[in-house]
């Protein structure tokens, strides 16, 4: 079954697209404001912000809630339901696969993706076959980095990981890891930090609208 997705269309044609992954339990709507944080002169950004299905999570007592995929375990290396997940990525890429039939060049298109849905974002990103704008990464962790299988057209996909150093919920010891991870195989990787928990914050966001405009430039 497609994915809900709440879309917001720029003032003229679009020429760019943002596709923005929620956390678990949250929804699309959570990240709508930042169609009003992010403008640029050289992008006419189409947002898209699908809401994940309802499933049973363990780690919750099995509560039925928007979720990506499956968490039966909540230890440091936490244990997912990588079918679910890849499922979720694959619906992801059905909607990249939609915005090019319709005019978007692929590396125009950015892969956003916070928590849950940043896990979602990285197997996404990197498994697409075309060449992407780039992924950014909030707050969240490589949870495929075992056994992905990464495309070549996108062995040099721009990368921004963000992570807050007083994040209780994921650790930024495994946004960390994250880095060493795509660093070593070659991806550019950049990383920043924000005194601040699981959440985003405005100092943050100005980061990301100018490492945005660098990749729509």
């Amino acid at each position: 079954m497609p994915l809900n997705v709440i879309k917001h269309e720029p003032s003229q044609t679009a020429d760019a697209v943002i596709i923005w992954l929620h956390g678990l339990g949250a929804s699309g709507n959570d990240f709508v404001p930042m169609t009003e944080h992010l403008r640029f002169d050289s992008a006419n950004i189409r947002f898209l912000f699908p809401n994940a299905p309802q499933l049973p999570v363990t780690i919750n007592q099995g509560m039925v809630m928007p979720a990506w995929y499956d968490i039966t375990d909540i230890s440091i290396d936490r244990t997912i339901d990588s079918k679910q997940l890849r499922q979720s990525a694959a619906e992801i890429h059905a909607l990249i696969d939609e915005q090019i039939e319709k005019g978007i060049d692929s590396q125009r298109i950015i892969i956003a993706g916070f928590s849950q849905g940043g896990a979602v974002g990285y197997e996404a990103a990197l498994t697409y076959p075309k060449a992407l704008g780039g992924l950014m990464a909030h707050s969240t962790y490589f949870a495929t980095a075992s056994d992905i299988e990464p495309a070549k057209a996108n062995a040099k996909l721009p990368l921004l990981i963000q992570h807050g150093t007083q994040d209780p919920v994921v650790p930024e010891s495994l946004g960390r890891k994250a880095v060493d991870e795509l660093t070593q195989r070659g991806y550019p990787v950049t990383y920043q930090t924000y005194p601040m928990p699981h959440s985003l914050c405005l100092e943050q966001v100005e980061d990301m609208k100018r490492w945005l405009a660098d990749r729509f430039a």
